[in-house]
């Protein structure tokens, strides 16, 4: 009797263990959140990476070779067009030296001879033996020879000093300012050697100046996106060294063609850039420009973490409310996207409940921090 009262007993807690692990697993372990479709503005931008530069940039280069023998200027200084620079001490060329001084003596022999020819021809002329005519041709070839010589010898100083007399500032050896503006790089210093510009050297920079009061942003943009932008277009520029403070610009040059960088094809573009006085913009700035590719206003939207992908098809689809913890799924139609929200074309309604399908409830959570 005692056995079949124990045995009754431990039957009965083994059922009502059964009944409560039957009734503790009928119940989803995660409670999941929903939210609501809502009307919000999209803006789609990418951001062109790149730098603000002076539209105007000179390179000062010199007229002829030789040694800095001084400089006026300093980097940072404003100069006008017509400003000296800097001077340059010429040394002569062997070669050119030496014939330029055959020259001279050239010149000289035809000089003198022509002015004795001169002299002999005056006084044959005023006696009348010789005519007007032949004493005009000799007085003309005297002048000529005068000419030659004067040429011949201001060839000399050129090639000795870099100028002639009466030349001045007009000299050679003057290197000044071809544009107003900032002096932004001064590369050469006293004593250094500079090649002048010609047809088969770009020549040796002295000075590099900028009118810093015109700026351009240049970037480069992806391919995938370079079609979707046009002149004209307002960027957003943002500048390393100047925090919380945009730019606009207008866009005014995009590259025909593209540049291959870490394998992907880049197009340069470029926008003019309005500045203000709140700030000295500095030369070579490294900056960003926002551009917009596409805005729709008060659109129906989610939030894009609350899509999923079918992992055969890759169709866009949401999980929908239809009971307590109970979702289909919906497939959607999306439109544009800015990375957090994400346009709604088909598929949902603003009163439709969508599942956080990546995000446990409040409750669940608390459950979690109390174990």
């Amino acid at each position: 009797m005692k056995k079949k009262i124990i045995f009754g007993a431990i039957g009965v807690a083994l059922i009502a263990v059964l009944a409560w692990f039957g009734a503790k697993n009928s119940k989803s372990p995660i409670e999941y959140e929903t939210e609501k479709p809502f009307k919000t503005n999209i803006v789609r931008k990418t951001v062109a990476t790149g730098k603000v530069i002076p539209l105007e940039e000179v390179e000062i280069k010199p007229k002829i070779s030789g040694i800095i023998e001084k400089i006026f200027v300093e980097e940072g200084a404003k100069v006008k067009v017509g400003d000296l620079i800097a001077t340059i001490r010429v040394v002569p060329n062997v070669q050119s030296l030496n014939s330029a001084q055959g020259s001279v003596k050239i010149a000289q022999l035809n000089y003198d001879n022509s002015k004795i020819l001169f002299e002999r021809n005056k006084g044959l002329f005023e006696k009348g033996v010789i005519s007007r005519q032949e004493f005009e041709t000799t007085e003309l070839n005297f002048e000529n020879a005068k000419q030659d010589l004067k040429n011949s010898q201001d060839n000399l100083d050129i090639i000795k000093k870099g100028s002639a007399s009466g030349m001045g500032k007009t000299a050679n050896t003057y290197v000044k300012a071809e544009i107003s503006g900032t002096i932004l790089e001064i590369p050469v210093r006293i004593g250094n050697q500079v090649i002048e510009s010609n047809t088969f050297n770009a020549g040796t920079t002295i000075a590099t100046i900028a009118d810093m009061s015109k700026m351009i942003f240049e970037g480069k943009v992806d391919e995938a996106e370079v079609g979707k932008i046009k002149n004209g277009t307002i960027l957003e520029v943002s500048l390393g060294a100047i925090e919380k403070k945009k730019y606009l610009a207008k866009l005014n040059f995009i590259a025909p063609k593209g540049t291959e960088e870490n394998g992907a094809v880049q197009f340069k573009i470029k926008g003019d850039v309005t500045l203000d006085d709140e700030f000295f913009v500095r030369a070579g700035y490294s900056a960003n420009a926002d551009i917009v590719l596409e805005k729709k206003d008060s659109v129906l939207s989610i939030k894009e973490a609350l899509l999923q992908f079918d992992k055969k098809t890759e169709t866009p689809f949401v999980d929908v409310k239809i009971g307590d913890q109970k979702f289909e799924r919906r497939d959607v139609e999306l439109g544009i996207s800015d990375g957090i929200n994400v346009e709604i074309i088909k598929g949902v309604t603003s009163k439709d409940e969508i599942k956080i399908w990546n995000k446990t409830s409040k409750k669940e959570g608390e459950e979690e921090e109390n174990n």
